[in-house]
């Protein structure tokens, strides 16, 4: 399949060179963005990983649609729709939980070989070897890889709203739709988050068991060990000595919350909880002077989004400065056959 790429790079170049269009060789990476993107949605281990989601997904959904009855007795009827994401059971954690827990998992799947699993079959140094440009080869992997998780997100969130309403009989209203939307996005930048880790392992790395190895290293680390040490590291800063110190507890929290929110997982659980839960107003600690005088009731889109915004930019401004640390490494790095 990786020669097929060379075929298809050489046959670009042909016609570029008989049409006499005056296109530069940068024209490539419409093909190894096409090829890239159909290997990738044809490749087994996406397809596992994309059931597997399914499956579990649906799962969750099915066990909060059985027991909304109790949560709307317990909360009102506000927002029931999106509940079906955040609702989980004592067998089965939220569907926002599952996508937080294998997100990173396909995104580290799409991208732990890209490059090395091209040096390795000895097709790199021939593609190189054409006129074709070595930033087109690795935005076409990367946007190759984003338009497959996109594509997967989308028609994910779609089943599963479709199956939330053939349960329920309940529709969403246009507020829960634009939610679970920017929700959906929000998918999208935590999964390509992975994806960036698992193409810089894939430069940094020559065996693709490595790289895969590095990322999965790199997402417990994040995922387990991040949120574990927060506590203690914040309890040898800040000590609570007694329960009456409310500076210290404060302080305490503020930064353990701090230390977790290195992690992105911390940051996407946080912005799913805020964006299909408007009944979060605060993400940290509240004094009782700010509870006084607030209003009840959930927050505007709006306001929820502001609330966000932080999570979202860091994620995004992660994935960019990961993936511009690829680029420039594999811009500069030597590659022999």
């Amino acid at each position: 399949m990786k020669e097929r790429m060379v075929d298809m790079v050489l046959f670009q170049n042909n016609k570029l060179n008989s049409e006499e269009s005056g296109r530069g060789p940068s024209g490539n990476l419409y093909t190894i963005f096409k090829k890239e993107f159909s290997d990738q949605l044809s490749s087994t281990r996406f397809l596992i990983l994309f059931f597997l989601i399914l499956i579990t997904g649906v799962a969750s959904l099915y066990v909060a649609a059985a027991s909304i009855r109790s949560t709307v007795e317990e909360s009102g009827t506000d927002f029931i729709f999106l509940r079906l994401f955040t609702t989980s059971s004592s067998s089965l954690p939220p569907f926002t939980s599952f996508i937080s827990f294998l997100g990173p998992l396909v995104g580290l799947s799409i991208g732990f070989d890209a490059i090395n699993g091209e040096q390795n079959g000895s097709t790199l140094s021939r593609l190189l070897a054409q006129p074709v440009y070595r930033d087109d080869v690795i935005n076409g992997k990367f946007l190759a890889g984003l338009a497959v998780l996109t594509i997967m997100t989308f028609a994910l969130g779609g089943l599963v709203s479709g199956f939330g309403i053939m349960l329920t009989g309940i529709p969403p209203t246009a507020e829960e739709i634009a939610r679970l939307v920017i929700y959906l996005l929000l998918n999208i930048v935590f999964m390509a988050f992975w994806l960036a880790i698992s193409i810089l392992f894939s430069i940094l790395f020559r065996q693709t068991a490595t790289s895969a190895l590095g990322g999965i290293a790199l997402w417990l680390l994040f995922t387990v060990f991040v949120p574990i040490l927060a506590g203690p590291i914040a309890n040898a800063v800040y000590p609570v000595k007694s329960q009456d110190d409310v500076i210290s507890q404060l302080r305490n929290i503020t930064l353990q919350q701090n230390i977790s929110r290195v992690s992105p997982s911390t940051l996407y659980d946080e912005a799913s909880a805020v964006l299909l839960s408007p009944g979060v107003r605060t993400l940290g600690p509240i004094l009782m002077e700010q509870i006084y005088g607030a209003t009840p009731g959930p927050l505007p889109l709006g306001q929820s989004l502001l609330l966000i915004w932080p999570h979202i930019t860091g994620l995004i401004a992660g994935t960019l400065i990961i993936f511009g640390i690829a680029y420039t490494i594999f811009l500069r790095r030597e590659i022999r056959a």
